[in-house]
């Protein structure tokens, strides 16, 4: 029963047998723990209490350790370790050259986030970087828990006072089949979708909730096909000529490369919204975290897929920007 104990011990009294085991006399442990001899004396005598064994004998040849001693003296020798082990880890998270790191990003986000983690990952090899991917309610919920260090998305959730750093802007943009009746028109105005079949993504993603605003400000409402969890889902859909669908330009770098899909010139797309890293403001965020918060906001621009050039929507955006 008094060695259920062990669990009140002290590092003070595991030092103090350590210090006695080590000189073989109270006195000199108490000169190397600059303590006085009643104070490592009371140590030993709480510690054996504990243990519920005599801990120590007096022999000819000084103070030795009986088995229940060596056997704390082991305890002792691992917490040392451990301790040693923390500080290291401390001192390297400090420098921010090791430690942990938990992100969070929509499932929009996917097609970009691995390369940024891969830059900052070549600067930071021993930091260990974990990601979860969702739709912007899950990585919402998760940002709520202080489950993430930070988050990859586009507008911060209202309900939470967050730290806003700018990745860069994300473009969305309306896309078909490459044979589709509007692929090679011109200033196609929002009612002439209003006929055509969409493919959306679920409720709670925030691609669906721009699409919805957008369809608002036009004063249309088109038909509304199949709702899907997947970008990859959706652009198989369009390619097979199931409808059109509303995205971000990220998703589709390669399909838009390799012609398997194209973009609608509509007038007012591309819709253009931006990406940021969020983090609580009342989270407490550690040395490597940040270091990887400042990465993205001086570097992460560069990770973004490249959609100039591939995107059929100049006509409309230059006339915009010279209006």
């Amino acid at each position: 029963m008094a060695g259920r104990l062990l669990r009140e011990v002290t590092i003070r009294q595991l030092r103090a047998l350590a210090a006695v085991q080590k000189s073989r006399s109270v006195t000199s442990a108490a000169k190397q723990l600059h303590l006085t001899q009643p104070a490592v004396t009371l140590q030993l005598r709480n510690l054996q209490a504990l243990a519920g064994l005599p801990l120590i004998q007096r022999t000819g040849d000084g103070m030795l350790l009986t088995d229940a001693g060596r056997e704390v003296l082991a305890l002792t020798e691992r917490i040392e370790a451990a301790i040693s082990d923390c500080e290291t880890t401390m001192a390297m998270m400090a420098g921010k050259t090791a430690g942990r790191i938990s992100i969070g990003a929509v499932s929009t986000a996917k097609y970009f986030v691995p390369f940024m983690i891969s830059g900052f990952s070549k600067r930071h090899p021993d930091v260990e970087v974990t990601l979860s991917i969702g739709n912007r309610q899950e990585i919402g919920t998760a940002l709520r828990g202080y489950d993430l260090d930070f988050a990859i998305m586009g507008r911060p959730p209202a309900d939470i006072d967050m730290n806003v750093h700018l990745i860069g802007d994300h473009p969305h943009v309306i896309i078909a089949p490459t044979g589709h009746r509007l692929a090679r028109k011109s200033r196609i105005a929002p009612g002439e979708l209003a006929g055509e079949t969409f493919l959306t993504r679920e409720p709670g993603s925030g691609t669906r909730g721009l699409m919805e605003q957008l369809f608002e400000s036009a004063g249309i409402r088109p038909r509304i096909g199949l709702a899907m969890s997947s970008n990859e889902t959706i652009k198989q859909a369009v390619i097979a000529g199931l409808g059109i669908a509303f995205i971000s330009a990220h998703t589709v770098a390669t399909e838009l490369d390799e012609r398997r899909l194209t973009t609608l010139d509509v007038d007012g797309l591309p819709v253009i919204r931006q990406w940021y890293a969020l983090s609580r403001k009342d989270k407490v965020l550690l040395p490597p975290a940040q270091a990887m918060l400042d990465f993205l906001s001086t570097r992460g621009k560069q990770f973004l897929p490249r959609t100039n050039g591939r995107l059929r929507l100049t006509r409309s955006s230059i006339r915009k920007k010279r209006g």
